[in-house]
């Protein structure tokens, strides 16, 4: 096999190789080879993964410079995505996010984007001292989610906010809705504005002719893929790939190092160097039958009287498209919240869906699905349609203006010692000093720096009556909120 095709393994060959010869460990971690594992655990799992767990030494190459198997396995990554540059991250996408805000932009310069994007995004916005350009998503009230913008959004707010540097998209969402990258891309492009992409959600779109664009086949500077999320690594392994003319390639390289951990778990990084060869081989393949699979649930799905499965005809038009691997379900008319649907299928059928809010549940289907395990999934979700139904009665999916006046940086906000907590019913005219975010929507209503309307006010008051969780409130229920002083 030659050693640059895509068959090949190169870090996960080199860590089994290593493993196999069982040397004495003088190297942390400190369980030495799995010896000092508590014994019920490695009861468990048995002993030869924690052969997997190294620290950086020749042998196994660095992830912060690499020169032999990483290198390798990370080149053979771009290759796969059409990438310059391929970096391997044991953080999640959460540190890919930031990697770019802080790659991408000098502190004090501004980017567009929704606050549909991961929290990740606004602690990158924070840390690298931005100025965001927050753009009102769209909602679909229809069916109870959110949009990241479109490429005719994208336009009108770098025409609006022509000072602005990049423009963020997340694509695929928690439901697997893409915008339209092309479009989006075609928009930056024009204008002369960095793209990043958050395609935590999408490693696999690349792979199957029938799933919607991914990044890696439109012209965007930098954008990061979840491996794990979708695809065989183990939790943690993200891919941030790199195709940019305006960012200099080793600034990223030196971000990326400050921001991940100096002991990498070698076992993930083996982990997304298998996934990346198992999804070029075999990932048409296996999503061919996944698709199929997950459209027939949404078929049986959509018989059930209160409840129904977003379709990709639902959602395809000019400016969005759906990842089918993904199945929205939605409750509301069962008068049971996504919440309670998401705990029955927990505690009675042993089913753990992605994610629930008020109206939702999504379900993820990845590269060790079965056509048994959807199965399960819509028998358990018929049975709850004919046994199961609640009084809730659920208010609209409705979003307060969110394009608000941000008048002071993130960052200074967010590390202000200026603070103090006021009544939330006072605090109309303040600026926020902390982040507020219902869910549902599941999106950030109120960051740091922003000055607070008596509409958002409004919203995170009504809120409060229907017992939503708010993340971000200091004490049981929202009263107070820390404003700048």
């Amino acid at each position: 096999m030659k050693k640059n095709t895509q068959n090949a393994t190169p870090l996960l060959d080199t860590l089994l190789a290593h493993a196999q010869n069982k040397v004495i460990s003088f190297h942390t971690p400190g369980h030495k080879n799995g010896a000092g594992i508590l014994s019920k655990l490695r009861n468990f799992t048995k002993r030869n993964v924690y052969y997997l767990d190294v620290t950086v030494f020749p042998e196994v190459d660095s992830l912060h410079d690499p020169i032999s198997c990483i290198k390798h396995a990370q080149e053979l990554a771009a290759k796969a995505y059409n990438s310059n540059y391929a970096f391997f991250l044991v953080n999640g996408s959460t540190v890919g996010n930031i990697a770019m805000l802080m790659s991408a932009c000098d502190p004090g310069d501004s980017i567009i984007l929704s606050r549909t994007c991961h929290k990740s995004v606004l602690a990158g916005i924070i840390i690298a001292g931005l100025w965001p350009i927050w753009a009102q998503p769209k909602v679909d009230q229809k069916r109870d989610i959110i949009y990241d913008i479109s490429a005719e959004e994208v336009l009108k707010y770098i025409e609006n906010f022509p000072e602005a540097k990049a423009v963020f998209i997340t694509s695929p969402n928690y439901n697997g809705v893409c915008p339209n990258l092309a479009e989006t891309s075609s928009v930056c492009k024009k204008y002369n504005k960095i793209l990043l992409v958050d395609e935590a959600h999408g490693p696999h779109l690349r792979f199957h002719p029938n799933l919607p664009t991914s990044a890696s086949e439109v012209e965007t500077d930098m954008y990061v893929n979840s491996v794990h999320k979708v695809l065989s690594a183990l939790s943690q392994g993200s891919i941030l790939h790199f195709n940019s003319k305006k960012i200099d390639l080793k600034r990223v390289k030196n971000v990326v190092s400050m921001l991940q951990t100096t002991s990498p778990n070698y076992f993930i990084l083996a982990s997304i160097d298998a996934a990346r060869m198992q999804v070029v081989k075999y990932g048409q393949k296996v999503f061919d039958k996944i698709m199929k699979y997950c459209d027939k649930a949404r078929e049986e799905i959509n018989k059930l009287p209160n409840i129904f499965a977003i379709t990709r005809e639902d959602i395809k038009s000019k400016h969005y498209d759906l990842d089918t691997t993904k199945i929205t379900i939605n409750v509301t008319k069962t008068g049971l919240t996504g919440y309670k649907v998401e705990e029955i299928l927990a505690k009675e059928y042993k089913i753990q869906v992605d994610c629930a809010d008020m109206f939702n549940l999504v379900a993820i289907a990845g590269f060790g699905t079965t056509k048994e395990d959807i199965e399960k999934l819509v028998e358990a979700i018929t049975d709850i349609s004919k046994n199961y139904s609640g009084e809730y009665e659920t208010w609209k999916l409705e979003l307060p203006p969110l394009a608000t006046e941000v008048v002071m940086l993130p960052r200074d906000a967010f590390f202000s010692n200026n603070t103090k907590r006021i009544e939330l019913s006072n605090a109309a005219g303040y600026i926020s000093a902390q982040t507020l975010t219902p869910y549902p929507p599941g999106l950030p209503i109120l960051t740091p720096g922003e000055r607070i309307t008596k509409d958002t006010i409004d919203y995170l008051k009504s809120l409060a009556s229907y017992m939503v969780r708010i993340s971000g409130q200091e004490t049981e229920t929202l009263k107070t909120i820390k404003v700048i002083k």
